[in-house]
């Protein structure tokens, strides 16, 4: 920290506000060393890998058709416009992924910032973003699921078992099997889950590239007009629809303990993820609706696979599709869980929520009873919920956290410009205040009825910190939440 930020009154100041220095973040979780019970072994590749894992899911291969029915062709200028507010994010999470590489995230950034119960909501939000969209990817791989199942054998799941009530079914049993699934992976092991992440990551992007090779070999120009049917309302909307499909890169900072030389690998990896899945989208995008129009495309959930299907005159390459799309969001549900289980991780060290979350086993030196938990919770809403359902809300906590994040950069630049930062975020404090900006702009886009849910969602947050969090900082009272049976981090 720098010397005015050691002042007495700087130190006062921070005691009120609770806010936790970088160098506390960075001393309780070994974050320099070997992390918090944690093992460091992802390189970069495998970083990168995990965060196109994380992000290249559910939002491209079933989210498109949404994003198309709002803004039409000028669907491509949406998910431009959702990447340049990405791009600004990706900034202030680069300078703070390499300043203070913790699992944390976002969470720790705020707690580092911005207070303690900013940082309590900024996790509460973090739920939304880890947690409910898992329920809601696996929600879009069940639909994949079928897809895949009848083009090989010419069967479908019954509609009673692969649908939630709100989408005329009772149960929908695939999500669940994948969460499941996931869970049992991470609780392995790093290495494994890293693996496996990375081998997904790049069959992913390997059939994507297939799509386009294929859908542009039917492309006309004349499907690309009227370009915006909606006007610049069609293609606001249809930015915070796509937004959805960008969720996940954030992910990055929250494998910070696990990490070799995180400092240097965290903000490279944001940068190269964000411009592969850019470029990605777009030419998938334009592919879809140059090959079959707009109208064709919206509001079809299995869109790429019909594209391939009427291309190609045969089912074999949409089953490919959809093979890549089973492929594709299951590592999304894997990687958006393991990023969950981080940010419970930091929570549950701080005090804030319960100190089960904080649990490392000491023979897979990973939390073995953090991810069952979430995974048993979030396999509920996965069960019955429609797709449609949490996709708004999802998206509306993560711009706001993302929001939080931008402040943070400026707000850490003050009170501590002496803190070792691998990257720097270019034109401070233009850039980060740009980044807040689209974020509020994209809010906007999902609707007054989204405001009202995610302003609920808020109250209840502060109700939670207020009742429990705030009585039982390990900030302000170390001894609050000792674990009566003498249980450390690494206990099993």
């Amino acid at each position: 920290m720098s010397p005015a930020s050691r002042t007495p009154q700087a130190l006062a100041r921070a005691t009120r506000a609770r806010v936790k220095s970088p160098d506390l973040l960075l001393a309780e979780s070994g974050a320099d060393l070997e992390g918090h019970g944690l093992r460091r072994t992802m390189g970069l590749f495998q970083l990168v890998c995990f965060g196109v894992g994380a992000i290249v899911g559910t939002g491209i291969f079933v989210g498109l058709s949404d994003s198309v029915a709002e803004a039409g062709p000028a669907v491509v200028v949406s998910f431009v416009l959702a990447a340049v507010t990405c791009i600004f994010t990706a900034f202030s999470f680069a300078e703070l992924g390499g300043a203070i590489p913790v699992s944390g995230s976002s969470y720790s950034f705020a707690y580092a910032t911005l207070g303690e119960r900013v940082a309590f909501l900024v996790g509460w939000c973090l739920l939304l973003e880890y947690g409910v969209s898992v329920s809601a990817v696996a929600v879009g791989w069940s639909q994949y699921v079928n897809e895949l199942l009848d083009s090989l054998i010419g069967l479908r799941l019954p509609e009673a078992l692969s649908s939630g009530p709100g989408d005329g079914g009772v149960i929908n049993l695939p999500a669940v099997v994948v969460v499941m699934m996931a869970a049992t992976l991470l609780v392995r092991g790093i290495r494994e889950s890293a693996g496996a992440t990375a081998a997904m990551a790049v069959l992913k992007i390997g059939i994507l590239i297939a799509f386009c090779a294929v859908a542009f070999t039917a492309f006309q120009d004349g499907h690309l007009s009227p370009f915006a049917p909606h006007g610049v309302a069609g293609v606001t909307a249809g930015a915070s629809v796509a937004f959805f499909s960008y969720i996940g890169f954030d992910a990055i900072t929250t494998a910070g303990e696990e990490v070799r030389n995180p400092r240097r690998n965290i903000p490279i990896a944001i940068m190269i993820c964000i411009g592969v899945v850019t470029l990605l989208y777009c030419a998938v995008a334009l592919g879809a609706i140059g090959a079959l129009g707009a109208d064709a495309v919206s509001d079809k959930p299995a869109a790429l696979s019909l594209v391939v299907d009427e291309v190609t005159g045969s089912s074999v390459g949409g089953g490919v599709i959809a093979f890549g799309a089973v492929v594709a969001i299951a590592s999304v549900v894997l990687a958006v869980m393991y990023g969950q289980t981080r940010i419970l991780m930091s929570m549950s060290r701080d005090g804030l929520i319960p100190r089960v979350f904080e649990r490392v086993s000491p023979k897979t030196r990973t939390p073995v009873a953090n991810t069952w938990i979430v995974a048993t919770v979030f396999a509920v809403p996965a069960a019955f919920s429609s797709l449609d359902v949490v996709v708004n809300l999802t998206t509306i906590g993560t711009l706001a956290t993302m929001a939080v994040v931008n402040v943070a950069v400026i707000a850490l630049r003050r009170s501590a410009p002496e803190l070792k930062r691998s990257f720097r975020v270019p034109l401070h404090p233009l850039s980060p205040a740009l980044g807040v900006g689209f974020c509020l702009y994209l809010m906007y886009g999902t609707g007054w009825t989204t405001w009202l849910q995610f302003a609920v969602f808020l109250l209840v947050g502060a109700l939670v910190y207020a009742g429990y969090g705030r009585s039982r900082s390990r900030l302000v009272n170390p001894g609050a939440s000792q674990d009566p049976a003498g249980s450390g981090p690494s206990a099993g």
